[in-house]
């Protein structure tokens, strides 16, 4: 499956975004999948992720309560909307997908990914 993230771009604090993932390729509903960022000179980091379905999600804490991942599989597009943005937020955003575990949050969990959206918040 090929990923392509978007929607990505400069924000004051406490703006928001909503980044995009669409996938193309094999059945985007047998795919959990997750979004991963990382800073620059930090190791990349689990953000959130949805289960095949979309019955199930979950966050780092980091992200809790001002994040919100989502996923239309009739359009095999998978959502991160960030509210509340901090610029630790800053950083490539990527989406992953999963064929095996319902709620992954390593990266070793995850067989696809996208090439990443640059998120910057400022002060």
């Amino acid at each position: 499956v090929q990923l392509q993230a978007s929607g990505g771009g400069l924000v004051q604090a406490g703006g928001s975004l909503r980044l995009s993932c669409a996938a193309s390729g094999r059945t985007f509903s047998s795919y959990g999948m997750g979004w991963f960022r990382q800073a620059p000179g930090k190791e990349r980091e689990f953000v959130a992720v949805i289960s095949k379905s979309g019955g199930s999600t979950y966050y780092a804490a980091t992200v809790e309560g001002r994040f919100t991942i989502s996923r239309d599989n009739a359009k095999n597009t998978v959502y991160l909307q960030l509210n509340s943005l901090k610029p630790d937020d800053t950083a490539v955003y990527y989406c992953a997908a999963g064929e095996n575990s319902p709620i992954a949050t390593m990266e070793y969990e995850y067989d696809y990914w996208g090439q990443g959206t640059q998120v910057t918040v400022s002060s």
